[in-house]
C-alpha cells in the first residue's frame, strides 16, 4: 500500500539573527551605568587637578617668599621679630620671626600661605636664617 502523506503547511525557515527588545534594554542599562560612572570619575579628576594646581601655587609663592627672606641679611627690617605679611595674587603670604631660635645668633622663619580658593588650605614652611 502506498500512503501519500501531506506537504509541511508551516512557514519555511527564516533567518532570525537580530535581537529581541529585552536584549537591547539590558545593554542600554548596562552602557547607562558605565556612562554615569565614566561622568563621575571625570568630576573627580577635575576637582583633582585643581586642588593640585592651587597646593602647587601656594607652594610656589611660599618658596618664592623664602628665597626672597634669605637673600636678605640677617638685620633687615623684614626679619625682625614679629610677623607680617602680603598679598600676591589670591594668595596672603605671611612670615613670622623669632630671634635667638632654636640657638642664639639664629632667626626661626615660619612662612605660610592662604589663598581665598574654597579648595585652598594653608600651607607653611619653617626655615631657620643663621648669623
Amino acid at each position: 500500500m502506498y500512503c501519500h502523506l501531506p506537504e509541511k503547511t508551516t512557514r519555511p525557515e527564516t533567518d532570525r539573527r537580530g535581537f529581541t527588545l529585552m536584549e537591547v534594554m539590558v545593554a542600554l542599562a548596562i552602557f547607562s551605568i558605565g556612562i554615569l560612572a565614566v561622568g563621575t570619575l571625570q568630576i573627580t579628576s577635575s576637582n583633582s587637578n585643581t586642588g593640585a594646581r592651587i597646593y602647587t601655587e601656594e607652594y610656589t609663592w611660599v618658596v618664592d617668599q623664602i628665597e626672597r627672606l634669605t637673600a636678605l641679611d640677617y638685620d633687615d627690617a623684614a626679619l625682625n621679630a614679629g610677623t607680617r605679611s602680603v598679598v600676591q595674587g589670591p594668595y596672603t603670604i605671611s612670615w613670622t620671626v623669632t630671634e635667638d631660635s632654636p640657638v642664639t645668633d639664629t632667626k626661626s622663619i615660619s612662612v605660610t600661605a592662604t589663598g581665598a580658593h574654597p579648595q585652598a588650605r594653608p600651607l607653611t614652611i619653617d626655615f631657620i636664617k643663621a648669623r
